[in-house]
């Protein structure tokens, strides 16, 4: 982690936990874009946008649910139970409290320091993109 200073995770608000999960998983898709090809920036915000959306992190998320530890689901259902004060119009609520659940465990995994199980998740995540990029 960055910062040198400490917090416990587990006493943070879901949605504070969200907040952080939401650029971890942001700065993890567009770091993979940007090493996958150089392209036009309107492109990759493009690509990027696709992979960050509410939808798409809720999709993760239920594909990956078999794979977490019992804690790091407790992590997810504490998000996706959280009360945001609203969802985007464009995304299904369902989506979005999903997509909240998976950010905040990304965030609670983040302020942890355990990097390690972040590119876990991420690399099952992507192993699942492209095998659909297969089909």
């Amino acid at each position: 982690m960055i910062t040198d200073k400490i917090t416990d995770p587990g006493a943070l608000s879901p949605l504070t936990l969200a907040f952080v999960g939401d650029t971890v998983f942001d700065l993890l898709v567009r770091g993979s874009l940007v090493c996958e090809a150089n392209r036009p920036v309107k492109d990759l915000h493009r690509a990027a946008s696709e992979k960050v959306c509410a939808s798409s992190q809720a999709a993760y998320i239920k594909n990956l649910l078999p794979y977490l530890t019992e804690q790091e689901n407790e992590i997810f259902r504490r998000g996706r139970n959280a009360n945001p004060s609203g969802h985007p119009k464009n995304q299904s609520a369902g989506d979005y409290h999903y997509a909240t659940g998976f950010e905040c465990l990304l965030g609670w995994l983040y302020l942890r320091g355990d990097e390690e199980r972040i590119k876990e998740i991420f690399a099952l995540i992507t192993e699942a993109e492209d095998e659909k990029d297969k089909d």
